[in-house]
């Protein structure tokens, strides 16, 4: 089996800066794409920016300039860099990955439990 856990949530104030973690775990041959989603009161979870296997990187518009993903595939990690962060950064966000298990199988989508990020005064 495969575990995404995340860290690093937390309350800041707007203005503040906070860092994501994201470490995969469990039964792993390679990890493909990694994304960070995010889920606000009431609306439907989001694509905030994610990294390709190869490094190809995209960020949500209203991240840009602000959010930096990164991964260090030695530690089977992502990270999310949050700054500037605004009151509607506010959100439960969420790790995804592609993980292939074994030589040859497809790689199958995995998430987190989430971790929640308040951005308030």
């Amino acid at each position: 089996q495969v575990q995404l856990v995340e860290s690093g949530g937390g309350l800041v104030q707007p203005g503040g800066s906070l860092r994501l973690s994201c470490v995969a775990s469990g039964s792993i041959f390679v990890i493909n794409g990694m994304a960070w989603y995010r889920q606000a009161p009431e609306k439907q979870r989001e694509l905030v920016a994610s990294v390709s296997g190869g490094g190809w990187i995209e960020y949500a518009d209203s991240v840009k300039g602000r959010f930096t993903i990164s991964r260090d595939n030695a530690e089977n990690t992502v990270y999310l860099d949050m700054n500037s962060l605004k009151t509607e950064d506010t959100a439960v966000y969420y790790c995804n990955a592609g993980i292939s298990s074994r030589p040859w199988i497809n790689p199958v989508d995995y998430w987190g439990k989430g971790t929640l990020v308040t951005v308030s005064s």
